[in-house]
């Protein structure tokens, strides 16, 4: 192909895309097979094109546009819904007329041209942004697709019984966390509950509703009823939201797992409220006008002053939600003001009749709960789709709004105007302290008062009377060890070209001698050596001369200079600092400080703009603390944690809500009182009968749940406990002794003690048993065997005593060795150890010799005799099952630390994560009844981060089953794992490490990828950064193999040294 060839080629490819652009900007077809289509059914004219297109729509429904690329609501200002905009220039073109196809044509044509050139963005650029658009709307979509995976129910219903007094918390059904944290801080205002709870529907409702509105509106109130009543009086952790949910996701008409904007659905919920409040309200009138109990709990009032062209105006206006910006603001108080005054107001202010526009807002009259939203959302136009702003933004637990309030409005713009004036004074006195602190004209700045300390130091330094290159000898080994070498006599040797002797000139050979060598040695760099300052040289630059009184008269001013500069930036900052006290202190006195709100609830998103988890931090006034209300998990809390997580800057977590109650009107978080005993109401009391019944009807579900559940166990209790006995009288092949009277049948020897044959860790026991009675018989060589049993006892009991008081290293433990060992280091009752030791000495398998066998036989003997309320059998069971436990969470913990070791992190999870679960249920007991717990957590955690960096790393291949096999490690093992780390909050490393995890994935967001990754990661996140520490229902544990004692010592011995840990744990002994 020539390049005349090549070039036309080009241009007519470039052509043809200019033509599919316009045509995609005329009709607004995204479809490219369509476009190419239209263009070679038109020969290349626009025109043709066109009307192709507009009659192929005509016949074939299209989505709707406004529904496909609208990514929010534009009243919410946090995105810019693209076509959902009324366009006041829109033309006709499903109808035959040839002038309206031309005028549209060139009407995109022209507005692609203005837009160019006021943007400077190009059609392809503005294709590209509407495509992303798409693509996000695409990808919220794909939700309607998939079913998010919700946690499962532990099946042992006891574990979700509610505890005394503690609040209930809300099942989340599909990312329905949004529902969960609006109403349990709308449940949490008491004066709202009653409304709800107290609520009758009106009495047409049994008759077919009126319109749609009640149709859907009054089976809510319903539902919501019914939710209140069982977050009051329910048996249950937590309760199943479902119904009322899948009313509120049809009025939205969104998919089936999307996550709504909290705004958003707090606007919805108060609407329906309203309305049904409304109707009832209707009906109940008699002539007067009805009071809706929502609008006075909810909305408020606020004047709005301002000018207009020229012209005053002033109208009154109703509010629910006030909206606020969050973007370059510090705190809450400073969104407010900006929020108030819109354009410029300086004609409000004065008798001049300005042209300028603009308008206050003064509140007149405020709801008792007053919320504001927080717009952190913004639609980036560039990367065209929504981000989220995560700047810090401080707002305090009691608001003070008198200076916001229309009858202290002059007083306010007073205050106002000093604080301008202050600022204005404050910015001169900042940009005065910046010249000080950063002094300089070039790149790099210091502060002055170095700088002058700096020339002081360098004139006060030792003169020197030589050049700083004089004196080095290029020859000497690096580090300048070797002194300087003397000029060489006049022989026949030639000198160093690099120290030319005294009075000769170097020759132009000479000097490029002396290049090439300098350059041979600049290309060694040695670090440790070459760098050294050769010890003749002074550590700093001095003056080469300089007069005493040079030097006197220096000083003086420097000093006298430097002193000067340090007093004025001193009075500075005191200055600086004296004006943001004063203006902090504006609004002290007393007289705006009489409308106190008082902070009650804070909704919380984590996550970016496309996906995230909501919870709420709800003040509880009575127990004077804050609680964390995160699905079904309700914890205490405190300011300090609600601060990290709200405020921002800090992490992906910030403030997205704020409710605020009047804190002069305490019906609001008051409890009811019966009128006739004067007794605080209190669980199903608060009910309505109806209520009541449904409630009581449904623990008694709960409570049938529970005692199914407890039968079912009984008879697995009683079937492993026939099957124990039934092993327990089996014929034993080592022993000749006859079976046990059937008292002792059932108290079987634990399975670490007991063994069919002398091996493993029967022999191992049974040569310490045998190594006590030689002992014993050597002391006392004819004792009777009932005397010999007790020394015996004794002697082994002294030897396993000692081995409890070593004091070992984590690989030595002798826990693992003996059982008595364990039972001395966590105190177990005199009786307990007393026994455990008889049933060592009562082995069949204890030896064959006639000393032993008479031994065996006594200490079987003293078993028997042992009575009922001498033991309690019960706590010595619990004493063996413990120690069962601790035994298997060592083998647990090796085989996980095994695999570790091995990089096969896949198997090692599972193993580490029940010998975490397993050694803290022992640690609850006693700090002594399992291994170092920060042990377990490091490689738990660290197991974790390294299944998360290989299943991102599969994930950016973009390869199909690379990637598929990335986000399966995550559902199925980091995703399910995380709520482990999260339930203690208190262990700061995990919180870290799971925000690193996190915060991974939330990277890939900013990021262009293909549609089918982004959808994938849409659907994947919101599992991921879903807070709930629900713990997710795993698989049974992995099956142990049987070790014995040595062999488990030796594994765990060897596994404890091979730790590379930089510390070493202490094992809790």
């Amino acid at each position: 192909m020539t390049v005349e060839q090549n070039v036309l080629q080009q241009h007519s490819q470039k052509h043809q895309q200019t033509l599919l652009n316009q045509l995609r900007e005329v009709t607004g077809t995204t479809d490219v097979q369509l476009l190419q289509q239209a263009l070679q059914v038109s020969n290349g004219d626009l025109a043709e094109a066109v009307a192709f297109l507009t009659e192929k729509n005509a016949k074939v429904p299209q989505q709707d546009e406004a529904t496909y690329y609208q990514t929010a609501q534009i009243t919410n200002d946090r995105y810019i819904s693209v076509g959902s905009q009324a366009d006041t220039n829109v033309i006709d073109l499903t109808g035959d007329d040839k002038d309206d196809l031309q005028r549209a044509i060139a009407l995109s044509l022209e507005e692609s041209s203005r837009a160019f050139r006021e943007t400077g963005i190009t059609d392809e650029e503005q294709a590209i942004s509407r495509v992303l658009e798409a693509s996000i709307a695409e990808n919220k979509a794909s939700l309607k697709r998939t079913h998010t995976e919700v946690w499962s129910d532990s099946p042992n219903p006891h574990d979700r019984k509610r505890q005394e007094n503690c609040p209930v918390g809300l099942k989340n059904v599909g990312n329905t966390c949004w529902f969960s944290a609006v109403i349990q801080s709308l449940f949490n205002l008491l004066e709202f509950q009653r409304l709800v709870l107290h609520y009758s529907p009106p009495a047409r409702m049994q008759d077919l509703p009126r319109n749609q509105k009640e149709h859907r509106n009054l089976p809510f109130m319903q539902e919501l009823r019914c939710l209140f009543s069982l977050l009051v009086g329910s048996k249950r952790k937590y309760v199943d939201p479902s119904r009322a949910v899948e009313i509120l996701k049809d009025a939205f008409k969104s998919s089936e797992s999307q996550q709504q904007d909290v705004s958003e659905f707090t606007h919805k919920l108060l609407d329906w409220l309203e309305d049904a409040f409304q109707i009832k309200a209707e009906e109940d009138r008699e002539g007067e006008k009805p009071k809706n109990p929502m609008v006075d709990l909810f909305y408020g009032r606020f004047l709005a002053v301002g000018v207009l062209e020229g012209k005053k105006f002033e109208n009154t206006e109703m509010f629910g939600q006030y909206p606020l910006q969050v973007n370059g603001f510090k705190d809450l108080h400073e969104c407010l003001e900006a929020a108030m005054i819109e354009g410029e107001i300086e004609s409000l202010h004065s008798a001049e009749n300005s042209a300028k526009s603009g308008q206050e807002h003064w509140f007149t009259e405020l709801p008792p709960v007053l919320t504001f939203e927080l717009s952190r959302f913004e639609f980036n136009q560039t990367l065209g789709r929504p981000e989220k702003i995560h700047n810090k933004l401080e707002f305090p637990s009691m608001l003070y709004m008198d200076r916001y309030m229309d009858r202290n409005r002059d007083i306010t713009r007073i205050k106002r105007e000093e604080i301008r004036r202050l600022k204005e004074h404050l910015t001169v006195l900042q940009q005065r302290l910046e010249r000080y602190l950063s002094y300089g004209s070039g790149p790099k700045r210091f502060p002055l008062a170095d700088v002058l300390q700096y020339a002081m130091e360098f004139a006060s330094s030792k003169p020197v009377c030589t050049s700083p290159v004089e004196d080095i000898d290029t020859t000497a080994p690096p580090g300048g060890t070797t002194a300087l070498l003397p000029p060489l006599a006049s022989t026949g040797e030639q000198p160093d070209a690099s120290v030319p002797p005294e009075g000769s000139s170097s020759g132009p050979q000479a000097q490029q001698q002396q290049q090439q060598q300098q350059q041979q040695r600049v290309s060694i760099h040695k670090p440790f050596t070459q760098s050294r300052v050769p010890p003749d040289l002074p550590m700093h630059p001095a003056p080469r001369h300089i007069t005493e009184e040079e030097l006197r008269v220096l000083e003086g001013c420097l000093h006298r200079w430097r002193s000067e500069v340090e007093n004025d930036t001193r009075d500075l900052q005191a200055s600086i600092s004296r004006i943001h006290r004063t203006i902090e202190l504006m609004y002290s006195d007393k007289s705006m400080m009489q409308v106190p709100y008082r902070l009650h609830a804070v909704l919380v998103h984590e996550g970016q703009a496309n996906a995230g988890h909501y919870w709420a931090y709800i003040f509880d006034p009575h127990q004077q603390r804050w609680m964390k209300y995160n699905d079904i998990s309700v914890t205490k809390s405190s300011w300090e944690e609600l601060v990290r997580d709200s405020f921002g800057g800090y992490r992906n977590a910030s403030a997205y809500c704020l409710m605020y109650i009047d804190d002069k009107k305490p019906f609001l978080i008051e409890e009811e009182f019966d009128k006739e005993t004067g007794q605080m109401l209190s669980g199903l009391d608060k009910l309505p009968p109806d209520l009541k019944e449904y409630v009581e009807a449904d623990n008694k579900l709960f409570e049938r749940e529970m005692e199914e559940w407890d039968a079912l166990q009984a008879r697995k209790l009683q079937q492993e406990k026939l099957a124990l006995a039934a092993a327990s009288v089996a014929p034993q092949p080592m022993s000749t002794e006859p079976c046990p009277p059937d008292n002792t049948a059932s108290q079987h020897d634990p399975e670490y003690m007991e063994q069919q044959s002398p091996t493993g860790d029967s022999k191992h026991m049974q040569e310490d048993t045998e190594r006590a009675i030689s002992k014993a018989a050597a002391e006392h060589d004819e004792k009777s065997p009932e005397a010999l049993l007790n020394t015996a006892m004794k002697v082994e009991y002294t030897r396993l005593l000692r081995f409890a008081q070593e004091d070992t290293p984590p690989e030595r433990d002798y826990r693992l060795q003996h059982i008595i060992v364990y039972f001395i280091h966590n105190q177990a009752p005199k009786k307990i150890v007393e026994r455990t030791l008889l049933m060592q000495f009562a082995d069949r398998n204890l030896g064959f010799d006639e000393r032993c066998k008479s031994i065996m036989k006594v200490a079987r003997a003293k078993l028997e005799l042992i009575k009922p309320d001498e033991v309690n059998m019960e706590e010595y069971e619990i004493w063996h099952q413990d120690y069962r436990k601790f035994r298997d969470t060592t083998v647990f913990l090796l085989i996980g630390l095994e695999l570790f070791l091995k990089k096969s992190y896949v198997e090692s999870l599972m193993y580490l994560i029940y010998a975490y679960q397993y050694n803290k249920e022992l640690l609850l007991k006693g700090p002594y009844r399992g291994h170092d717990e920060e042990l377990i957590a490091h490689y738990r955690r660290e197991c974790l981060l390294k299944l998360n960096e290989h299943a991102a790393a599969l994930f950016e291949t973009g390869e199909e089953t690379e990637v598929n096999a990335g986000l399966s490690i995550m559902n199925e093992l980091v995703v399910v794992c995380i709520p482990l780390l999260l339930v203690d909050e208190m262990e700061e490393k995990d919180m870290v490490a799971v925000e690193d995890m996190r915060n991974r994935w939330c990277s890939y967001l900013g990021q262009e990828m293909e549609p089918n990754l982004q959808e994938k990661l849409t659907d994947f996140l919101p599992k991921l950064l879903d807070c709930s520490t629900e713990i997710k229902s795993f698989h049974d544990p992995p099956k142990l193999p049987s070790y014995s004692t040595l062999e488990l010592c030796e594994r765990y011995g060897r596994v404890m040294t091979s730790l590379t840990l930089s510390r070493t744990p202490a094992d809790g002994r």
